[in-house]
């Protein structure tokens, strides 16, 4: 058989997602001759940077930029020598950066730099490190989800393109410092800072998308300490936290809960290097009160609102809720080995988790002792933003499935960014041209496999009927 084709060759892309808590290294890869088909792009490798995210170097840029240095130099044993030039790096910053900004607009732009001048020190096609705003990070990370699970478009096994008649799925992503929700709605969308037009493959979508910023799990843990100490007479005596479990207790200084836009207006005038001792008590009804009072439902001007005055329309369709949603309720059903199917399976959940003391928790899981002080809270939270927040309801709270993964690659907003970014989802349905001349292949095969399995059969007729004769 003749001499054998180069197989395709392979084109690769890189995304730093840098969050508010730590940064992660996607390095994508995908078939170069099928670079607009959808779910072809996938994730080859990835790397956890090691240490805080980025917003946490305003007092020393340059470390943020060196942090990224051993994620970065995997990437060059990742990408093959030859397809580096040709390779686009982006970095993309969110919540984090969004509060540092805030803080310190000169502080992010220092950190911003740093980080720019380390990736330009590397042989990839670096496309910028910018901070993106919620709106596009919850967008992007819807887009990543359908993009994954093939909804905007697939091909067909002729090899034309089919508009699959398959409903998009709705996001949900929950960060260190932001949450998300993006789902595609056709109620009208009162308030215009919530509604994105995008035209994918020749398909229009209207999108509903919010970000709550201090709506992520190291902000709400924050801003719910902030909210005990407003409550104390004197912060001389020890604090109850009624969302830490009995036997746990802490020592924690003002600063690091009053150092972030999220909590500095409630900050009491005591200096910041006073300490306070927090112990835990473990009450699940109590610690469900306080982390009600984070959310304000007194005022709408809207027809309907999910929280802090924020227009929502009812959520519709089937959702996947990744990141820190996927976290909680594995730890809920892996750890504390409850079922999750409705709203009480998680309200019951949380309380279980709130009830159990210090020590049980740490016998039920050694390996998360760091975190594990925080997921009575952090249930809690999860419970009350999807039924009271997002309005989700024994109907409709089947319809999330909590996962972070699609195969083999992390769901976020990582990888519809770059598919954004190289425009590798076109506004327009890919034209057939490419797959007209491959259906006509597959016809004539299909016509020379019929047309040999006619001769065949006919032979075979005719070879028996001979026999028969001869007989």
């Amino acid at each position: 058989s003749g001499p054998d084709l180069p197989p395709p060759s392979s084109q690769y892309g890189i995304v730093l997602d840098a969050g508010s808590s730590h940064t992660a290294m996607f390095v994508y890869k995908w078939p170069a001759d099928k670079e607009n088909d959808t779910g072809v792009v996938s994730e080859h490798s990835m790397c956890d940077v090691e240490g805080p995210g980025i917003s946490s170097y305003s007092s020393n840029p340059p470390a943020a930029g060196t942090s990224l240095v051993r994620c970065l130099n995997q990437a060059l044993g990742d990408v093959p020598k030859e397809k580096q030039a040709g390779t686009p790096l982006y970095l993309g910053a969110t919540a984090g950066m969004r509060l540092l900004h805030m803080a310190s607009p000169q502080g992010s732009d220092a950190v911003l730099s740093a980080v720019a001048a380390t990736l330009k020190s590397y042989p990839f096609d670096f496309r910028g490190a910018k901070i993106l705003s919620g709106e596009e990070e919850g967008v992007f990370g819807w887009v990543t989800a359908n993009y994954l699970l093939e909804n905007f478009i697939k091909r067909g096994w002729l090899g034309e393109w089919i508009q699959p008649q398959k409903k998009t799925l709705g996001a949900m992503d929950f960060g260190g410092a932001s949450t998300q929700i993006t789902f595609e709605t056709r109620d009208t969308i009162e308030d215009p800072r919530n509604e994105v037009m995008l035209k994918l493959y020749g398909q229009a979508y209207k999108v509903y998308t919010h970000s709550f910023l201090c709506y992520g799990r190291d902000q709400v843990l924050k801003r719910l300490l902030s909210k005990l100490l407003q409550q104390v007479e004197s912060l001389q005596a020890p604090i109850s936290h009624p969302c830490w479990p009995t036997g746990y207790q802490k020592n924690l200084s003002l600063s690091s809960i009053y150092d972030s836009p999220c909590t500095e207006k409630e900050r009491p005038s005591l200096a910041l290097n006073t300490t306070v001792t927090v112990v835990g008590t473990g009450n699940g009804t109590l610690c469900a009160l306080h982390v009600s009072k984070l959310f304000d439902f007194s005022s709408c001007s809207f027809s309907r609102c999910s929280f802090d005055g924020i227009f929502q329309p009812e959520v519709s369709g089937k959702f996947i809720a990744f990141s820190a949603f996927f976290y909680t309720v594995d730890f809920i059903q892996t750890v504390m080995g409850k079922p999750m199917h409705l709203p009480s399976d998680l309200k019951d959940a949380a309380e279980t988790i709130c009830a159990t003391s210090w020590s049980e928790l740490l016998q039920k899981a050694p390996a998360l002792e760091k975190r594990l002080s925080d997921y009575c809270a952090v249930s809690t939270f999860v419970y009350l933003l999807t039924t009271k927040g997002y309005n989700f309801n024994s109907h409709s709270f089947p319809n999330i499935a909590f996962q972070k993964k699609a195969g083999e690659t992390s769901i976020g907003w990582a990888l519809g960014y770059m598919l954004n970014l190289t425009n590798m989802i076109p506004a327009e349905k890919p034209s057939s041209h490419k797959s007209m001349l491959y259906n006509y292949w597959v016809i004539l095969i299909l016509l020379f496999v019929v047309t040999t399995l006619t001769s065949l059969v006919t032979a075979v007729c005719l070879l028996r009927r001979n026999k028969s004769l001869a007989i």
